[in-house]
């Protein structure tokens, strides 16, 4: 079937009185196949909107960690937990940020107590996972529909092919002749329809791809801050408890 459609192809290609123009070829177009081409149009819309606001997202994330993690360490280093929260809520685009303010908010509640007891360090590394939860969550929004698209978007496609495919036995029919002028409508159709449908597909799939990489490196960053963070709250402990 898809060599046969290649065949069609050249030699449509090769027809003098076969308009390949792209507003012809629309205005050709049944209603079904203009349905469909416009059902991946806004597939890619949306698609590219996702991809955007994940890069715009992704990118401040990373680059206000990186002027975070230094800011937020000397601050831990001196024992200033106030100016440390500070710090966070300064960079609120930071992934890194969002998770250790969490952390550091439920440990200095207890703060003030004369013993800082494993259940305090147990809350606060719930907080943390909760925290880590959340940010993942909200790092992954729309993540999800571009595995969708790059799955669904050449099946959407074939839809179209089909559906030129049998505007083209129609045109043969209604003809009574298998020449190229009766086939060039439903086969236009059929083409349009596939190069659509894998030209909204293979991005998706690709930017997919780049994405989880990326979110997969979030959560391994978030995870050594919240398990260096539960370590410096063991280590204030003892000493407050060494200190008394």
């Amino acid at each position: 079937m898809l060599l046969q459609m290649k065949v069609w192809a050249f030699m449509l290609l090769q027809e003098e009185s076969v308009n390949f123009d792209l507003r012809h070829m629309w205005d050709q177009m049944g209603w079904l196949a203009r349905s469909i081409v416009l059902i991946l149009f806004f597939m890619s819309a949306w698609s590219i909107g996702v991809m955007i606001d994940r890069l715009i997202a992704y990118n401040g994330a990373r680059k206000q960690s990186r002027a975070f993690a230094p800011a937020v360490a000397g601050a831990l280093r001196e024992g200033k937990l106030d100016e440390a929260i500070k710090i966070a809520d300064r960079f609120n685009k930071s992934h890194l940020a969002k998770v250790v303010v969490a952390g550091l908010q439920e440990f200095q509640a207890h703060r003030q107590s004369t013993e800082i007891s494993g259940e305090e360090i147990d809350a606060s590394k719930r907080a943390l996972e909760r925290a880590e939860a959340i940010v993942h969550a909200e790092l992954k929004r729309g993540v999800s529909s571009l595995a969708t698209i790059g799955s669904t978007g050449p099946f959407v496609g074939l839809l179209g092919t089909v559906v030129g495919i049998i505007n083209a036995f129609k045109g043969i029919s209604a003809s009574k002749s298998t020449g190229l002028g009766a086939v060039a409508g439903g086969i236009s159709e059929a083409l349009v329809t596939t190069a659509v449908g894998l030209f909204v597909a293979l991005p998706a799939v690709w930017m997919f791809n780049y994405f989880t990489g990326r979110l997969e490196a979030f959560d391994v960053e978030m995870g050594n801050s919240s398990s260096e963070l539960i370590d410096y709250f063991l280590k204030r402990s003892q000493k407050i408890g060494v200190t008394k």
